[in-house]
């Protein structure tokens, strides 16, 4: 029903219903945003870890903060899984979470802010204090029309926020779409990243160097995070801003970056960077982001919400990198017309790094599972995949053929408490559903 409405109604007419829901939601809250500093984070990848990694440096510190996220809902005294399945719920709403955000006596509010959500317009009408960058990669191509469209609604986010007059921005400098995002006039900008780039040209290195806004904001005396030092293994992190020394329980050289930007997000708010090491050296994980279950079993299972090409290379290389027997991969990819292009790939990407995969659903919704099936299976090596449809006996399957040393990637749905099948929607969590298997296996 919802796609015949989408066909018959004109997308200008659409736009407009979305922007009066959005009004309306500020109207029936009081304008609430208006009494806190919001912070939007936006990108492809890291959004929610930066907003959740960032909550926990302002709770640390003694700051009342509220946030809302893929993975949890914050209101300032009641933290819930989020139970819906998206990552930006509706207008009303994050206008009502905002609204006891500013009951429960908080200062600030951390909010994900999705393309998807800016292209329905759930971002307006809140009073955004600061915008923050992550990354950018090939993600929703097919509901957007293109990349460039894709870069264009995220931009939005930074268009609002420069008309606050105590606007600021955090930007990830290493990315190469960061300057569409630091075009838009907000009144602080405090950049991060690692440039090798950056580090040449201040030092008076070849001038023929591509553009580099690490270095310029460098040599232009603006706020800049430099991470050095980095070092990865097994257990974790560890790396220096600005000489500040940092180690994090947190996996991958991505988290490293996520560090750094909520440790950004900290300072804007006044936090040191010393104080902002002792919170995140405190954090043992992030729910469903490389969330390693252990239920006493001799292999290693980590459960993330990895969807992406780029995302499922950063992940496999990842483990890839550390000591292992073999790697099973069990992933999906979404249903409902959602970047078809990319189910080839992930299976491409898969075979590079795994030694068996087994293909199943992840939210397929009106579309048939198995011709999904079969389009990831399209990029596999035919030899080391299979289709076990039903998601559980998947996950079961490859938990069942596990020896000691193997490392079991569950990819796609990280936190997800829900999974869409045609027109119904079951109750689904993959580390339940992990920990329930592993039970059986082992007899309890």
């Amino acid at each position: 029903m919802k796609k015949l409405i989408k066909r018959l109604i004109p997308s200008w007419l659409l736009s407009i219903y979305h922007w009066k829901l959005a009004l309306l939601g500020a109207l029936v809250y009081g304008w609430s945003s208006r009494k806190l500093k919001v912070i939007g984070v936006t990108g492809t990848k890291g959004k929610s870890t930066v907003v959740v990694l960032a909550g926990k440096i302002l709770e640390e510190s003694n700051k009342k903060v509220g946030w809302i996220s893929s993975l949890t809902i914050n209101d300032g005294k009641n933290k819930v899984m989020n139970p819906y399945h998206m990552t930006m719920p509706g207008r009303f709403f994050i206008q009502k979470t905002l609204a006891q955000i500013v009951k429960n006596g908080c200062q600030y509010a951390l909010v994900e802010v999705t393309s998807e959500g800016i292209k329905q317009s759930r971002h307006r009408f809140i009073n955004w204090t600061g915008a923050v960058f992550t990354n950018l990669a090939a993600e929703h191509l097919e509901a957007h029309g293109g990349f460039a469209n894709y870069r264009k609604a995220k931009e939005k986010l930074f268009a609002a926020t420069s008309k606050n007059l105590d606007s600021f921005g955090v930007y990830n400098l290493d990315d190469e779409d960061v300057e569409y995002f630091l075009k838009y006039p907000v009144k602080k900008k405090i950049g991060y990243g690692m440039s090798l780039r950056g580090a040449a040209a201040v030092s008076g290195g070849d001038a023929a160097i591509p553009r580099d806004y690490f270095a310029e904001f460098i040599l232009s005396g603006a706020n800049v995070l430099a991470m050095t030092g980095i070092k990865l293994s097994a257990n974790g992190s560890e790396f220096a801003i600005n000489g500040v020394q940092f180690k994090t329980n947190l996996l991958g050289e991505f988290n490293v970056y996520n560090c750094v930007a909520a440790a950004a997000i900290g300072q804007v708010c006044g936090i040191s960077l010393e104080r902002a090491a002792q919170a995140l050296g405190k954090i043992q994980s992030i729910p469903g982001r490389l969330e390693i279950i252990n239920e006493g079993q001799d292999f290693t299972v980590v459960v993330d919400l990895a969807h992406t090409p780029d995302s499922f290379a950063k992940v496999f290389q990842l483990f890839k990198s550390l000591p292992y027997n073999k790697i099973i991969s069990v992933f999906g990819s979404a249903g409902g017309g959602r970047d078809k292009w990319k189910r080839p790939e992930l299976g491409k990407i898969a075979s590079q790094y795994s030694d068996q995969i087994f293909i199943t659903n992840e939210d397929p919704y009106d579309e048939d599972p198995l011709k999904i099936a079969d389009e990831i299976l399209a990029g596999c090596d035919k030899n080391k995949a299979d289709i076990i449809l039903d998601r559980r006996q998947a996950i079961a399957k490859a938990l069942s053929l596990a020896q000691a040393g193997d490392i079991i990637l569950i990819l796609g749905k990280g936190t997800e408490q829900t999974m869409v099948i045609g027109t119904n929607k079951i109750d689904w969590d993959d580390r339940i559903v992990v920990k329930d298997e592993i039970k059986k296996l082992s007899g309890r």
